[in-house]
């Protein structure tokens, strides 16, 4: 009931939206800032003795807004792990695919022969073609995929792009011109898309058993990084290395920071940004449409999560 609520309450509120704004459902190319330092980089020296840059062994696919920066940060604590600096975005953008797999091994960080090598791009869950293109070059790759609540993921994808466009002093609009068309949902929003976790997950599952997919609780992370970390250290067969003690809670920023080699450090100032209010009966309309779609998600990788 609250569902057809919601769906009639869209066509009064649609009187609110100009047509001619709601066509921009996207802006902004997949990327995040990170830390100031401490995923590996190459420094313009010579390499440490003994290393030398090599291709993934674990990658983390996604999902945009989930908390893969997060991820890979902490993760980056371990002695046994290389993270590469940047997005690289070479499994699903042709032209960086077409450079070739050197081009993309020269873009890893230098690592020893007892370390294994991470990468992060958020944009290869929702290509089509990542999952083919890694399968290609590595079939038995451990893959790590962070997930979040699918509706609070589409209002921080917007929440990004609303202040991308602000920092670039371009026109912004409000969420609801986004996510409604015509007295409905707009499923065609690219943030909306890129939620429908069941659709690109039987895209990666033509490719990869689920055994070698370990999907991260982005809402667990936050709330508590440690037991979802032990679990990433287990998948990839990683002693354990990271403790409690890595962590802290930081106040003002909301959320949890890293302490490690004598140093503390958060999240760049971009993450953790307020989420704008959203007309409830929209987010509730956004919620039912997921609904469906995150059941078959549960089904796919037979396992739930708590989201609403």
């Amino acid at each position: 009931m609250a569902c057809f609520v919601a769906s009639v309450f869209l066509l009064v509120l649609q009187t609110y939206a100009a047509p001619s704004e709601l066509v921009q459902a996207d802006f902004a190319v997949d990327t995040e800032p990170g830390l100031a330092a401490n995923v590996s980089e190459d420094a313009t020296s010579s390499p440490p003795p003994g290393t030398s840059k090599r291709t993934p062994h674990s990658i983390i696919i996604g999902v945009r807004k989930g908390g893969t920066r997060a991820l890979l940060e902490m993760l980056d604590i371990h002695p046994e792990v290389a993270a590469a600096a940047t997005e690289v975005h070479f499994f699903d953008w042709d032209d960086n695919y077409a450079k070739g797999l050197e081009w993309y091994r020269e873009l890893m960080p230098y690592s020893y022969p007892h370390q294994i090598t991470v990468e992060k791009t958020p944009g290869y869950f929702t290509s089509a073609l990542a999952p083919e293109r890694i399968r290609a070059m590595n079939s038995s790759i451990k893959l790590l995929l962070i997930l979040r609540d699918p509706a609070e993921r589409v209002v921080s994808d917007y929440t990004q792009v609303y202040f991308n466009r602000l920092e670039n002093h371009k026109p912004v609009q409000a969420i609801e011109h986004l996510l409604v068309h015509n007295g409905a949902l707009n499923i065609r929003y690219k943030a909306i898309q890129r939620s429908l976790y069941d659709v690109h997950m039987r895209n990666w599952l033509q490719h990869f058993p689920l055994r070698q997919i370990h999907i991260v609780d982005g809402d667990a992370l936050i709330r508590d990084p440690l037991p979802e970390l032990q679990k990433v250290e287990r998948f990839l067969n990683l002693p354990p290395r990271i403790v409690s003690s890595n962590f802290y809670f930081n106040q003002t920023k909301g959320f949890y920071c890293i302490r490690s080699d004598g140093r503390e450090r958060c999240l760049h100032e971009s993450k953790g940004r307020p989420h704008p209010s959203v007309n409830s009966t929209v987010l509730q309309q956004l919620r039912c449409y997921l609904q469906e779609h995150n059941r078959t998600f549960f089904r796919l990788v037979k396992r739930t999560f708590h989201w609403q």
